[in-house]
């Protein structure tokens, strides 16, 4: 549509503008927002706030029984392609499925359920030194990123989950993460968060080799029930955005973020709201 075709585009046309919307989701390299999908539109053609809502609506309404499902991932939106047909479209990639050691992948569960937590908090909890190279590597995948530090003697970082960690994972929340009720071991949690553990101690996540085999010995002794029983989580888990205000000596750096309710209904939407009543 030109600049000319713009001008003569009525916000009264539902099917042009239901099919902007989709487009606009299709080519967004994030999830995109109402805010972003306003934007779009000129002032004279913008669309209610409203009806964009009922659109997205539509659209998971369209895809119900396609290949691909409209996702809320953190009040953004977009396609993606539904989980149960993984095993055959995973045939189609060329590269080597990612694994990950248990060490990350605990580190990554207590910041997820913890947060925001500093790292000597992380270690206390997990009875073992946290390698810089897990921390490294989950900042360097964005998963996790400071959030500020604790107003304490030495002010330690604090870390929190980002929103690139709700989108790979395709959360749309913190409160879809697993219950601990639901957890055994670190290989249930992989199992929810569809992530694959090494078989062996090569992975390419490992510890940090400086960590004394004092240390290695206590984590072997510190089962992984244990520590996640040690985890002080509350129901009441929020996106990191909101986070900071449960810490009274939490210094943070604000990040803007749009406030409004999903217009897509959340899915699971019973099993979500078992997690937060248990």
């Amino acid at each position: 549509m030109s600049a000319n075709d713009e001008s003569r585009f009525s916000s009264d046309q539902p099917d042009e503008l239901k099919n902007i919307i989709e487009a606009a989701i299709m080519v967004s390299e994030v999830p995109i927002t109402v805010d972003r999908i306003l934007g779009m539109f000129l002032d004279a053609t913008k669309p209610e706030r409203a009806t964009v809502k009922e659109l997205l609506l539509e659209l998971e309404q369209d895809y119900a029984k396609r290949g691909f499902e409209l996702r809320c991932i953190d009040k953004g939106y977009r396609l993606q392609t539904r989980e149960e047909y993984s095993p055959w479209l995973a045939r189609l990639s060329t590269g080597r499925q990612p694994r990950y050691s248990r060490a990350m992948l605990e580190t990554l569960a207590i910041i997820a359920y913890r947060q925001p937590v500093t790292r000597g908090e992380i270690e206390e909890i997990r009875g073992v030194a946290v390698s810089t190279d897990i921390i490294r590597t989950l900042q360097e995948r964005e998963w996790i990123r400071q959030l500020g530090v604790r107003d304490v003697p030495g002010k330690p970082a604090l870390f929190g989950t980002t929103k690139n960690f709700l989108e790979y994972f395709s959360l749309e929340g913190l409160s879809q993460l697993p219950t601990l009720q639901d957890i055994r071991d670190m290989d249930t949690i992989a199992a929810e968060l569809n992530m694959e553990l090494p078989l062996e101690d090569n992975a390419v996540d490992r510890p940090d080799d400086k960590i004394d085999n004092e240390a290695k010995s206590a984590a072997e002794k510190n089962s992984q029930a244990d520590m996640l029983e040690n985890l002080p989580v509350t129901d009441d888990r929020q996106p990191v955005e909101n986070a900071s205000s449960n810490d009274e000596n939490l210094v943070t750096t604000d990040d803007s973020s749009e406030n409004e309710e999903s217009p897509v209904k959340k899915i699971n939407e019973t099993d979500s709201n078992q997690k937060k009543s248990g």
